[in-house]
């Protein structure tokens, strides 16, 4: 049944002749396969800012932005924790997972959210996160399909990423990227400005970007821009 269920999938995602059907295809047949309303698949470097490799719509953008700034969320709940996170309700959830993240999706139309991790053994390179505009969990049949996606998926990155530099993005994963690497720079530029970690440097861009209610790439290219200087106890703008 397993094997039926990878053939399949693998039929999708070469449909049309495709042979190579990068991350971005990849995507698109995750949101198709499960009957969700989007997919996004997250990558998280060593030690470095998590990265959206490719989100299906804007809505799905949304949704890996808001985990970004606010540093929580399904899939970042399936890579830390390295087990399936569902919450079929967003709206009356069981119990409340992300305070800050719920409200800004609930808000764009999302009623539930699924993250899977990507990982073989113990590499773990992110996860795979979906959304859906109603409420309600995923089939016992979508589940299956969805574990598979994620083992296709967490094979596909290794092999893109087989190349790279350790610590760094492939080239080919870089370029389809939808957050853009101007955090990492403006981590960077952070940390020496504050004379912390790029982790601790993340943390306060990520604290003004959720106290100016904006996205946190937005503050990112600010800092890179020079328009923003972080202090020990404040941040310096700069206008144009």
């Amino acid at each position: 049944m397993a094997s039926e269920r990878l053939a399949r999938i693998l039929a999708q995602l070469s449909a049309g002749g495709v042979t190579d059907p990068g991350v971005a295809r990849l995507c698109e047949v995750c949101a198709s396969v499960t009957m969700t309303s989007g997919a996004a698949i997250m990558l998280v470097p060593a030690d470095a800012p998590p990265v959206s490799l490719y989100t299906t719509n804007d809505v799905s953008r949304l949704v890996e932005e808001a985990q970004f700034t606010l540093g929580e969320g399904p899939s970042v709940d399936a890579y830390q924790l390295e087990r399936p996170v569902i919450e079929p309700d967003l709206a009356n959830p069981e119990t409340v997972r992300w305070p800050a993240f719920s409200p800004v999706v609930l808000r764009a139309g999302v009623r539930s959210v699924f993250g899977l991790p990507l990982r073989i053994g113990a590499v773990r390179l992110g996860a795979l996160g979906f959304y859906r505009d109603m409420a309600g969990p995923l089939t016992n049949d979508q589940h299956a399909d969805a574990l598979v996606l994620a083992d296709v998926a967490t094979r596909a990155v290794l092999a893109i990423q087989a190349n790279a530099s350790a610590g760094e993005i492939a080239a080919e994963l870089e370029s389809g990227a939808n957050l853009r690497f101007v955090v990492h720079q403006a981590s960077g530029m952070v940390a020496v400005q504050l004379g912390v970690s790029i982790t601790e440097a993340l943390v306060r861009l990520r604290a003004y970007a959720f106290a100016n209610d904006r996205a946190i790439s937005e503050i990112a290219e600010e800092v890179v821009a020079r328009h923003l200087h972080f202090h020990s106890d404040s941040v310096e703008v700069h206008e144009e």
